[in-house]
């Protein structure tokens, strides 16, 4: 019996959700309620809030640029994406003072 549960344990990474559920006898419920599905599920959708933030912190850092020096040069554009939240918002609150993009980025 241990030798079974073992094999099952080694293959489940390359097993499908349904393909799972029918070597448990789990139901979609029952396979909802469990820890592991839980905590899987909150992980992603803690990944895909802090994707989202960032996302829509650099669209708006990009609009406010683009109205204060416009145009707005594709490296400033390439810049914004390429940078983490925390000095997204930081370069948000500078554009308020900033008299020119290297203000906005700190040099």
């Amino acid at each position: 019996m241990d030798l079974l549960e073992t094999e099952r344990v080694y293959k489940l990474p390359t097993f499908t959700r349904k393909e799972i559920q029918k070597v448990f006898g789990f139901s979609d419920i029952e396979l909802k309620q469990t820890r592991f599905y839980q905590e899987a599920f909150s992980e992603v959708r803690l990944t895909g809030k802090a994707e989202g933030r960032v996302e829509g912190e650099a669209a708006l850092l990009l609009r406010l640029l683009e109205r204060k020096f416009r145009p707005l040069p594709e490296s400033a554009r390439q810049q914004v994406a390429r940078t983490d939240a925390e000095t997204l918002l930081i370069w948000g609150e500078r554009v308020l003072d900033a008299k020119s993009l290297d203000e906005v980025w700190g040099h």
